[in-house]
């Protein structure tokens, strides 16, 4: 396959400038208190939804104009952010490690969800956690997922579920040593006028399979489903390089084809603190450089949270109206 790439669009970044992020640590500050600090409440949510409109209004119509069209690169980066750095404790090291109590980080994270639609979660993930932990794990650096430090493929956060997050968020509240550990996107946008023919209309066929990640516990499989969907000229994605199975010869070639133009497309950003990272989930996929953990309580360290823009649409799965999803 030869493809050619006549130019290149950089992640859009917007930087909460000196003067607002102070405001903004008050703000979130303040949310330390609100529903006794309990993030995953409903109420705690409800307060960051309030928080929200306290935002710099740069930002809020930055994230306004992002969810309705996320651009060419299906990403945008906003730096400057609070992350409470000189109250952090060493970095997680547990098992499933997710984040019960307000901080100035989660309260960054869930306020800016509320931005762009509701924060959601997956029970059998992190026991249903709205604010994540994304660390390094002893004994599982090969691991394809948020625990390892090898390079990670790319792939649509939760490919194979129903109610896909719209939105994946990564904010940064350390990084790690050497500071090379890059957040690695692809949009589709940029692979589609790259896509032969052949390529493209195997990609939109059902011709293949997602397996649930092993977080979820699950080694059960989806139905045959297309890797691209919807509108022609602008398709939905959903495709896992790691856990996506082609059904067909076509749908093996095209599934190749698809994994050189990421690469050739892909745009790498190194987070440092008070950096978050935001992903359209639907055109977008992500991954991870590789890098070294020390395991020495200074390890890099990201906090996580999903975003749904029409909360409705996943009803039946969550119990009293919640944000959890069964």
């Amino acid at each position: 396959m030869t493809a050619i790439l006549e130019s290149r669009v950089s992640v859009p970044t917007v930087t909460v400038d000196p003067y607002s992020a102070p405001a903004v640590e008050r703000t979130v500050r303040d949310l330390r208190t609100a529903a006794g600090g309990r993030v995953d409440s409903p109420e705690w949510v409800a307060a960051a939804r309030d928080a929200w409109s306290e935002f710099p209004a740069t930002l809020r119509r930055a994230l306004a104009d992002y969810r309705r069209d996320s651009g060419r690169t299906g990403a945008l980066l906003v730096r400057g952010l609070p992350v409470g750095e000189e109250e952090l404790p060493d970095t997680p090291s547990a098992p499933d490690s997710v984040q019960r109590t307000a901080t100035v980080a989660a309260g960054v994270l869930t306020a800016v969800a509320c931005g762009l639609g509701d924060p959601a979660a997956f029970r059998p993930e992190k026991t249903g956690a709205l604010v994540q932990d994304v660390i390094p794990r002893r004994g599982q650096e090969d691991f394809q997922g948020n625990a390892g430090s090898v390079l990670l493929t790319f792939h649509t956060e939760n490919a194979f579920h129903p109610h896909r997050p719209d939105f994946v968020m990564l904010m940064c509240l350390r990084a790690d040593h050497e500071k090379v550990a890059g957040l690695r996107t692809a949009c589709v946008r940029e692979v589609l006028p790259l896509l032969s023919d052949e390529g493209r209309a195997a990609l939109s066929a059902h011709e293949f399979v997602t397996t649930a990640p092993p977080s979820f516990g699950t080694g059960g499989t989806d139905a045959p489903h297309p890797v691209l969907s919807g509108a022609p000229d602008d398709p939905d994605l959903r495709v896992d390089m790691a856990a996506t199975t082609p059904l067909t010869d076509r749908a093996r070639r095209a599934m190749e084809e698809l994994r050189e133009l990421f690469e050739l497309t892909a745009q790498t950003a190194r987070l440092l603190p008070g950096d978050l990272a935001i992903v359209d989930n639907r055109v977008t996929v992500h991954g991870r450089t590789a890098f070294r953990p020390r395991y020495d309580g200074r390890d890099r360290w990201l906090q996580r949270t999903f975003v749904l823009s029409d909360l409705r649409r996943s009803r039946v799965h969550r119990a009293g109206d919640g944000y959890v999803l069964d």
